[in-house]
């Protein structure tokens, strides 16, 4: 089998604001992923370029979907975001063969709740994850955190749970399940302030009405910019959760390879 690219035909482009969209791509049939993972993507190379520009983007997808669904950022000058954000339905998407990534539920040992820390696009491994049943029979509680700067870049994450409650594999099972907590920092909301300061001063768990996490029942998974990463991992190993991967799961996980 080629490790060439496979070329996906743009399905639909959603956007948000003028920093975020999502869009959707064919799947080829012989393309597998498990929820979580991220896969290579671009755009055909143009005149100037020696070869495709790729990038890491998380599917946004549950890996039952018959779509591919991403949630990206927009860069004026970005190597590859700069002609993404431009994209139409019909228009083609290289898509690499080969998804890889940590966040998945194989690299977490078994629990009691799931929390997912996100920033910005680091929602979209998690919007993948929380459409799988698999999540539901898994755990009791499924707890989604997601900080931005401003109220308009939470549409993407309120948008997506509204669609969830009324999904037809899963909207029976997130009843009671699932948590969606929204936190901004730069405008006036409900919660404001980073997941972090939250964690350290023990709203979160207040305003979900659960304790504080311990090893013994709580796993958790982290997606955002580098130092929200770093820092949300230095809290769960004070809760002592120990980082997990692929061949050696444990109690939380992160994606290094990604930050959105």
């Amino acid at each position: 089998m080629s490790n060439l690219p496979t070329e996906e035909t743009v399905l639909s482009v959603e956007h948000y604001t003028d920093r975020l969209f999502r869009f959707t791509i064919s799947r080829p049939t012989s393309f597998r992923f498990r929820s979580g993972e991220f896969v290579m993507i671009g755009l055909p190379k143009i005149e100037s370029q020696k070869k495709p520009i790729m990038r890491a983007y998380s599917v946004a997808s549950p890996s039952w979907a018959d779509e591919l669904e991403f949630y990206s950022i927009k860069v004026a000058d970005g190597p590859l975001t700069s002609r993404l954000q431009k994209i139409k339905k019909g228009d083609t998407i290289l898509l690499s063969r080969k998804p890889v990534g940590t966040l998945v539920l194989d690299a977490l040992l078994p629990g009691k709740n799931l929390y997912m820390f996100s920033t910005g696009t680091g929602i979209a491994p998690f919007a993948s994850l929380i459409r799988d049943p698999d999540i539901y029979e898994r755990y009791e509680r499924v707890i989604l955190t997601h900080t931005c700067r401003q109220k308009s870049e939470l549409s993407y994450g309120i948008q997506l749970i509204e669609n969830i409650k009324n999904d037809p594999l899963v909207g029976d099972m997130v009843n009671g399940k699932l948590l969606h907590l929204t936190t901004l920092t730069r405008e006036e909301h409900p919660i404001n302030g980073r997941i972090t300061d939250l964690i350290k001063s023990g709203g979160l768990f207040k305003e979900i009405g659960l304790h504080e996490m311990h090893a013994d029942k709580d796993r958790a998974m982290i997606c955002g910019s580098k130092d929200m990463i770093d820092d949300t991992a230095n809290l769960m190993k004070q809760f002592g959760l120990s980082e997990g991967s692929n061949s050696t799961p444990a109690e939380f996980v992160v994606e290094k390879s990604f930050v959105g």
